[in-house]
C-alpha cells in the first residue's frame, strides 16, 4: 500500500491561524492478563515445573542485579537512572505494540464466538467488528511516540491505518447486508404526496437507486467517524473559528479609512462582488476559503446540518440559505429522512403553490449556474464544489476529491439525485425528447430549469461498473484516486458493492496464498491481517447467505472459504494462539476439520503439557464429541471422536527412518515406543464440566485409553524381550498417564455393564503388573552388571538380595494367579460364531541380527521369510487352515517388513474360547519369529514388532472384530517363558552366593506340569535354555552344601 495516501496532498497550514486547536495526551491503553487454572494432575505438576525452573535461573542469573536494584548504592549516577528509566519505557512500548497485535485475534475470536452461540445478530457482530478494529487502531496510535525509531513508528502507524481500512470494508459490509430493509410506513405518508415522499419511495424500491444511498450512507458515515477521531485526538473540530469571521472584517476596516480601489468591493453585502465586478482583501477571501473548505469537509461527511450552522456562526447566513432548501428539512432520499421530518406539512403547501418538484428544479439550476460561473472566474475552488454538491455537476466537484473514498462518495451521490430527478420529472422517457447535452454554456437559456437534469446527466455512470471504471480513470479523477484503486481494501470494497463474491474470494485468497508452486497448506503465507479479515469475512458472508446459497456460489464459498479459513487456524496455531483455533476450525469442512486437528496435535505431541491442554480444549469445546451429534443446516462438523481414532491410527504408523544398519533395533524401538505412548495425553485431560454430557465423555474417553494402551502395552512387551537394564519407557510412560485418571475412575466406567469395557480393565490391570515385574527384574540386572567381576560390600550384597528376592516374589505371584491367570481371556460373544470365517493377523517387523543390529530386507530375504512361516507348521496344518502368507519390504521404511497372515478359523481358534490361551497357529508363527526361531531362516535373527493387530474377517476379504485372542495368546506365549528363564537366572544368581530361594522347586513344578498349561509355550531352545539354567543352578547348590558341610 503506497504511504503517500496516508498523508494529505494539500498542505492546509495557512487555516491554523484561524483555529483554536487543543492537545490532549492520550494515556497508553492497559491489557489485563490472566492465567488459566486447571484441574488435572499433569498441568498442576507442570505448572509447579514452571515455577521452579523460573525461580531457579532468577536466582542463578538476577541475583546480584536484583538484589542491587532494591538496594541501590549512593555511587549511582543520575545518568545510569536516566538510562534504565528510558530502557523501561521502551520495554513497555514494546510490550504494548506486541499485546495490540494478539489483542486483535482474541478480541475477533471472543465477538465470533458469541455470534455462534446467538449472543449477538450477525449484523450487530458486524458492527462490532468495525468498532473492534478502530479500538485497535487507535490504541497502536497512541502508543506511538517519540521513543519509539523513526522506522518502528512509520510501521506502526501504517498498521493502524490498515485496520482504519478493514474497519472501513466491515461497515460496508453491514451496510449492503446488514441493515434491514425498509419500507415507507402508512404514518409518513400525507396526501397530496410531496417531492420528498415520491423520492424516498423511489429510492425504497429501486435497487439500484438504494444501493447507491448505501453506498453515499457508508461514505458519509466513514467521514464523520474521521471528524470524530480528530477531535478526540487534537482536541478541536472541523469549523473551531472564530465568530463573524466570515463578514470580511478586514475589508470593512478597509472601508472605514476611506481608501478606495476600483479592484476592492465598496459594500459588504455577499452580491457587492457581483454587481460591483470586485472582491474583498485578500486576508477576507482566505478567511473566505478557509470557511468553506470546513463547510466542505463537513457536507462531505453528511453534516449539512452543522455545516448550516457553522455559516450562521461566521456570519454568512446566506449562504447557509443556498445549502438548506425548503426551510432546512433533511431532503436526503431515506426513510430515516422521511422520519426525522415527521409531518411537517411545510413542503406540501409551497408545492401546493408552485408545482410538485418546481422548487428543487429552480434551486438545483440556480445551483447549477453558480456552480459553472464562479468555476469559470476561478474566484474559489471550494466554493463551486458547494454549488455543485448541490446539483450534481461532477466535473466541479472531483477536482476537490483527492482520495479513493471522496470521489466515490461525489460519484455516487451525484448518480442517485440524477436517478432521483429523473424519475420525479417522469422517467428516462420525457427526457428523451429534449437535447441533453451538458457541453454548452449555462449562460445559454435553452436549458433552464424545466429542462432539469438534462444538464447534468451525460455526467452521470449508466451503471455501477461504469462509476468504478471513471474511479480507475486517472483522466477522470485525481491521480491519487486511481492509485487508490490498487490498495487492497478498496479492492475488496469494489467486489463487495458489486456484489461479486467469488471473485472478492479468488481477489482474497491470491493475496495469502502459497505462490511459486508451493501447496502446503499447513504454512501461513502473507499479510496476518488479511489473512484474519479474509477468514472473518468468510464466516460472516456464509452466515448472511446460510438460506440464500446457491449450488455454485455456495461451492465456492464453502471450498475456497475453507482454505481462507484453515489457512487462518494455521496461523493462529503458528503464533502460540492454540486456544483460539477452536472457534474456526470447528466452522471447517468435516474431513478439514479433522485432518487439521490431527496435524495440530502431532505437532505439539512433544510440546508443553499446557499447550497440549489448550489444543484439547480448543477441539472438545467446538466440536461434537461424537459423529452426527451436531448437524447445522447439513454441515456436519468433524467430530473429537474422529480426531482421537485419528491421532491414535497415525501414531501406530511406521515411520521412515535413516538408513543406518550398525544401529542398536532394540535401543530404536525402545525410543519410537516413546512417542506411541505419549498420544494417549489427549484421552487423559479432564474436559470442562460446561461441555454436553460431560460424565459420558469421561467414561468414553478413559475406555477408549485402556483399549489403545493394551494394544500398546502387547506391541512393546513384544519388544522388549531383551534382558538389558534399559527399561521400557513407552509402557512406563503409558502407565503414568493413566494412574492420575484410574485413581478415581467414574461411576458410569466402575457400574457398567458392558464386557468390552471390563475385559479392557482386566487387560491393563495385567500388563501393570507384568511391567512391574519387568522393571524389578532390569533393576536387578542393572545391580548385577555394576557389580559383576568387584569386590562389593556386605551391604551391596544385602541389597542386590534383596532385589532380587522381591524379582522372585512379584514374578511369581504373576505365574501362579489361579483365578484368574495372566492374560487368559474370558468369553466373548465374538468367538460362538460358527459361519465360514477367516482370521487374519498384520504385522510390521524390523529384522535384528544376534549382534542387535538392523538387518534389510530384499525381495530375496522377504521370500525366505514366508518358506520359513510356512515351515513353522505341518504340512497338514498348512492345508487344512488354508494358511496364506505374504511378506513385503514396507513401503514407509525401507529397514521393515510387512507381514500378513491369514487362515480358516476353527474351533478353539477363532470359534469357541482359545482353552490353550496360546492364541492359535497365527499366533505360533509370529512368536517363532519373535523369539529367532523360525525353521530354515538364519540363526539367531530376531523379529522386533513395530505394529500388530489381528481381525475376523469373511471370506471376501472384508475385515471384522478385532480377534484380539490371538494377540493375548501371542504375548503369552513370549511373555510367560521369558518371565520364568529370568527367575531362573535371577534363582541361579542367588544360589551362587549361597542363597537359596525357598520358591525355586515351585518354578520347575510351574513349567513341568500339565495342569498349569505352561509348557507348550516354550520354544526347543527356552527349554534348553531352562534346563541349563536348572543344571547351573544345581552345581552352584551342591557346591554350596559340599562347602557348609567341610
Amino acid at each position: 500500500m503506497d504511504i503517500d495516501t496516508y498523508f494529505d496532498p494539500e498542505d492546509s497550514s495557512f487555516r491554523e491561524r484561524y483555529r483554536r486547536y487543543g492537545k490532549r495526551l492520550s494515556p497508553s491503553p492497559h491489557q489485563e492478563s490472566y492465567q488459566s487454572k486447571f484441574s488435572n494432575a499433569a498441568l498442576y505438576l507442570d505448572n509447579i515445573k514452571k515455577e521452579i525452573d523460573h525461580s531457579d535461573q532468577s536466582q542463578s542469573q538476577g541475583s546480584p542485579s536484583s538484589s542491587k536494584r532494591r538496594s541501590p548504592s549512593i555511587e549511582d549516577t543520575s545518568a545510569d537512572r536516566q538510562f534504565l528509566k528510558v530502557f523501561k519505557h521502551e520495554q513497555h512500548a514494546d510490550a504494548d505494540a506486541h499485546a495490540d497485535a494478539d489483542t486483535t485475534f482474541s478480541l475477533f475470536a471472543s465477538l465470533f464466538d458469541s455470534a455462534l452461540q446467538g449472543l449477538m445478530s450477525i449484523p450487530d457482530l458486524i458492527l462490532r467488528l468495525e468498532g473492534a478494529c478502530r479500538n485497535v487502531s487507535e490504541s497502536i496510535n497512541n502508543s506511538c511516540s517519540e521513543r519509539h525509531r523513526i522506522v518502528e513508528d512509520k510501521l506502526m502507524r501504517q498498521r493502524a491505518r490498515v485496520l482504519l481500512d478493514e474497519a472501513a470494508s466491515w461497515s460496508l459490509l453491514w451496510y449492503l447486508y446488514g441493515k434491514g430493509n425498509e419500507e415507507v410506513h402508512e404514518d409518513l405518508i400525507v396526501l397530496p404526496t410531496t417531492s420528498h415522499l415520491e423520492a424516498c419511495q423511489f429510492v425504497a424500491e429501486d435497487h439500484t437507486a438504494q444501493l447507491c444511498l448505501r453506498l453515499i450512507q457508508w461514505l458519509e458515515g466513514l467521514a464523520s467517524k474521521a471528524l470524530d477521531l480528530e477531535n478526540k485526538i487534537r482536541g478541536s473540530h472541523v469549523g473551531t473559528h472564530l465568530p463573524t469571521s466570515g463578514v470580511w472584517n478586514h475589508t470593512q476596516r478597509y472601508l472605514k479609512k476611506g481608501s478606495t480601489n476600483e479592484k476592492i468591493v465598496q459594500h459588504l453585502d455577499f452580491d457587492a462582488p457581483t454587481r460591483e465586478h470586485a472582491e474583498p482583501l485578500s486576508d477576507d477571501k482566505k478567511q473566505d476559503e478557509s470557511l468553506l473548505e470546513d463547510v466542505w469537509i463537513l457536507l462531505r461527511a453528511g453534516r449539512l446540518e452543522e455545516a448550516c450552522k457553522l455559516c450562521r456562526a461566521a456570519g454568512q447566513s446566506w449562504r447557509a440559505a443556498t445549502l438548506c432548501q425548503f426551510g432546512g428539512l433533511d431532503h436526503s432520499p431515506s426513510i430515516e429522512a422521511l422520519i426525522r421530518n415527521g409531518k411537517n406539512r411545510s413542503l406540501q403547501a409551497m408545492e401546493l403553490e408552485s408545482g410538485r418538484n418546481h422548487q428543487r428544479r429552480l434551486w438545483k439550476w440556480a445551483s447549477y449556474c453558480a456552480s459553472e460561473k464562479i468555476a469559470e472566474q476561478g474566484s474559489g475552488k471550494y466554493e463551486a464544489a458547494v454549488y455543485a454538491f448541490n446539483c450534481s455537476n461532477v466535473k466541479r466537484i472531483l477536482p476537490m476529491c483527492t482520495d479513493w473514498e471522496s470521489a466515490c462518495w461525489a460519484l455516487t451521490k451525484s448518480w442517485l439525485d440524477v436517478q432521483v430527478d429523473v424519475e420525479l420529472s417522469g422517467g428516462p422517457d420525457k427526457l428523451t425528447s429534449f437535447d441533453g447535452s451538458t457541453e454548452r454554456s449555462p449562460g445559454q437559456v435553452d436549458l433552464g430549469p424545466e429542462n432539469w437534469p438534462l444538464q447534468v446527466l451525460k455526467q452521470q455512470p449508466l451503471d455501477l461498473y461504469a462509476l468504478l471504471q471513471k474511479l480507475h480513470s486517472s483522466e477522470s479523477v485525481h491521480e491519487a484516486v486511481s492509485r487508490g484503486c490498487k490498495e487492497q481494501h478498496r479492492q475488496i470494497e469494489m467486489n463487495l458493492m458489486t456484489g461479486d463474491i467469488p471473485c472478492l474470494l479468488d481477489l482474497i485468497w491470491s493475496w495469502i496464498s502459497p505462490s511459486g508452486g508451493n501447496e502446503d497448506i499447513f504454512r501461513p503465507y502473507g499479510d496476518p491481517q488479511m489473512i484474519r479479515f479474509g477468514a472473518h469475512l468468510v464466516l460472516v458472508l456464509r452466515l448472511l447467505h446460510a438460506d440464500e446459497m446457491k449450488d455454485t456460489f455456495k461451492e465456492k464459498i464453502m471450498n475456497l472459504g475453507d482454505l481462507i479459513l484453515h489457512m487462518y487456524v494455521m496461523f493462529l496455531f503458528s503464533k502460540q494462539h492454540e486456544e483460539l483455533v477452536g472457534i474456526y476450525a470447528s466452522q471447517l469442512a468435516r474431513h478439514r476439520c479433522i485432518d487439521l486437528f490431527v496435524h495440530m496435535m502431532e505437532l505439539r505431541l512433544n510440546g508443553s503439557v499446557h499447550v497440549r491442554y489448550k489444543i484439547y480444549l480448543s477441539a472438545i469445546e467446538y466440536l461434537p464429541f461424537s459423529p452426527g451429534d451436531h448437524v447445522d443446516g447439513g454441515f456436519e462438523k468433524g467430530s473429537f471422536e474422529e480426531i482421537i481414532e485419528r491421532v491414535l491410527s497415525r501414531s501406530r504408523e511406521v515411520k521412515a527412518g535413516k538408513a543406518d544398519a550398525s544401529s542398536d533395533v532394540a535401543e530404536k524401538c525402545r525410543l519410537q515406543s516413546l512417542e506411541k505412548a505419549m498420544v494417549i495425553q489427549w484421552l487423559c485431560f479432564t474436559p470442562p464440566s460446561t461441555i454436553t454430557d460431560a460424565t459420558r465423555v469421561v467414561s468414553k474417553l478413559l475406555h477408549r485409553a485402556l483399549m489403545h494402551s493394551n494394544v500398546l502395552f502387547r506391541e512393546f512387551a513384544l519388544i522388549s524381550m531383551w534382558r538389558v537394564p534399559a527399561m521400557p519407557i513407552g509402557a512406563h510412560t503409558l502407565l503414568s498417564l493413566l494412574a492420575e485418571p484410574l485413581k478415581h475412575p467414574s461411576e458410569t466406567l466402575i457400574s457398567t455393564d458392558n464386557h468390552e469395557i471390563s475385559d479392557s480393565l482386566r487387560e491393563f490391570h495385567d500388563w501393570n503388573e507384568y511391567y512391574s515385574c519387568d522393571a524389578t527384574y532390569r533393576n536387578w540386572l542393572q545391580i548385577e552388571l555394576e557389580t559383576a567381576g568387584i569386590d562389593v560390600s556386605n551391604e551391596e550384597k544385602q541389597r542386590a538380595n534383596l532385589v532380587a528376592a522381591e524379582t522372585l516374589s512379584t514374578s511369581m505371584a504373576l505365574l501362579l494367579r489361579e483365578e484368574n491367570p495372566w492374560m487368559v481371556p474370558t468369553e466373548d460373544h465374538i468367538y460362538d460364531l460358527m459361519e465360514p470365517t477367516n482370521i487374519e493377523l498384520h504385522a510390521t517387523a524390523m529384522l535384528s541380527l544376534p549382534s542387535g543390529e538392523c538387518m534389510y530386507p530384499d525381495p530375496t530375504l522377504c521370500t525366505a521369510l514366508t518358506s520359513a512361516f510356512y515351515s513353522s507348521l505341518s504340512d497338514e496344518v498348512v492345508l487344512d487352515r488354508q494358511l496364506q502368507v505374504n511378506v513385503s519390504i514396507s513401503a514407509k521404511d525401507r529397514s521393515s517388513v510387512e507381514i500378513a497372515l491369514r487362515c480358516l478359523a476353527t474351533e478353539n481358534d477363532g470359534f469357541g474360547p482359545n482353552k490353550l490361551a496360546d492364541g492359535g497357529v497365527l499366533a505360533a508363527i509370529i512368536a517363532a519369529g519373535v523369539k529367532g526361531e523360525l525353521v530354515g531362516f538364519q540363526v539367531g535373527v530376531t523379529m522386533e514388532i513395530l505394529r500388530l493387530d489381528a481381525w475376523y474377517c469373511g471370506t471376501d476379504g472384508s475385515l471384522g472384530n478385532p480377534a484380539t485372542y490371538i494377540l493375548r495368546g501371542l504375548c503369552r506365549r513370549c511373555c510367560i517363558p521369558e518371565i520364568i528363564l529370568r527367575c531362573m537366572q535371577v534363582s541361579v544368581s542367588l544360589m551362587e552366593y549361597g542363597n537359596e530361594h525357598e520358591r525355586h522347586d515351585e518354578l520347575i513344578e510351574l513349567v513341568a506340569g500339565s495342569e498349569a498349561g505352561i509348557l507348550h509355550l516354550f520354544s526347543q531352545n527356552q527349554l534348553q535354555e531352562f534346563l541349563l539354567f536348572e543344571r547351573e543352578y544345581c552345581i552352584w547348590k551342591m557346591e554350596f552344601v559340599e562347602g557348609s558341610a567341610a
